[in-house]
């Protein structure tokens, strides 16, 4: 994949290769990991149309999206409407979203992102309506490379947390497991990902 390769990931994958419940599936999917488009706005749409929906069928809508606003920018977006944005495939509340956030594209992207804890820059992105805590923790995951981001909004992470230690019925239980992985709890859940879906993730 190509993309920004965080410094951290090797250090993240040599730690997690260790461990006793995920050193399996690292060893089985390698040392490739996340990387990031180093495009704000284009991850941000991503992962709104990836919401709730398969990783298959995001990307198929992905595809028509891309294929309809030639590049996916801020003005491209304005420069059609939400109509045409819902016939690609997206629904009419996320056309809407993506419609807004890119009318509000300077206010929401020229913040000073290096020097923000992760805290504060979900606190910033979940004012825009269509951003929720799961669309702020992808964009911390997959666009600023934050290295120990760990979603229980996200049933992929709950389900593949399960399939190494099925007696982790909750949310709570999966986050009490998770904690094993820190500092790379992002890096733990690119990894858990994979063991539901090979195809490796992308914002």
């Amino acid at each position: 994949m190509s993309g920004r390769i965080p410094d951290w990931w090797q250090a993240a994958h040599d730690h997690l290769a260790e461990d006793a419940l995920l050193g399996p599936v690292v060893a089985q999917f390698g040392p490739d990991g996340i990387t990031s488009r180093d495009d704000l706005f284009q991850t941000l749409v991503r992962s709104i149309v990836g919401q709730q929906i398969s990783v298959l069928a995001a990307d198929a809508i992905w595809g028509r999206l891309v294929a309809h606003l030639g590049e996916v920018t801020p003005e491209a977006v304005l420069q059609t409407d939400q109509v045409s944005i819902a016939a690609c495939g997206v629904t009419r509340p996320k056309a809407s979203y993506i419609h807004g956030l890119a009318e509000q594209a300077d206010h929401l992207m020229e913040q000073p992102w290096e020097t923000m804890s992760d805290d504060a820059i979900m606190k910033h992105l979940v004012k825009f309506r269509g951003i929720g805590p799961w669309t702020a923790e992808m964009l911390l995951m997959f666009h600023f490379l934050r290295p120990d981001v760990f979603s229980l909004g996200d049933i992929g992470l709950i389900r593949g947390t399960q399939r190494l230690v099925p007696e982790a019925e909750t949310k709570e239980a999966v986050g009490e497991i998770a904690e094993r992985w820190r500092p790379y709890r992002t890096a733990a859940a690119w990894y858990l990902w994979r063991i539901l879906d090979p195809v490796p993730v992308e914002y």
